[in-house]
């Protein structure tokens, strides 16, 4: 089941991946090191009883950063533009 800690997770792995990139980790390996971290937080915080449920959701968390960062990206990309 989908709650609060899943978001704020993504949140987190967010503003993790975001700090990396400004660090000088390449920006074109920030979807691997989202899924990464998000696969290690629902391995060790949400599911630490269950690997495959904690990779499961990890997946998801990881992703969702990806395309909420992505997202967010393109609308400020656009409006950029005009």
């Amino acid at each position: 089941m989908v709650g609060f800690d899943d978001a704020a997770l993504v949140g987190l792995i967010m503003a993790l991946v975001e700090a990396a990139k400004r660090t000088g980790f390449p920006a074109r390996y920030s979807p691997i090191l989202a899924l990464a971290l998000g696969i290690a937080a629902g391995v060790f915080i949400l599911s630490p009883g269950d690997v495959i449920q904690g990779i499961w959701s990890g997946i998801a968390m990881g992703l969702s950063a990806v395309g909420l960062y992505s997202g967010v990206k393109n609308v400020k990309d656009v409006g950029v533009s005009k």
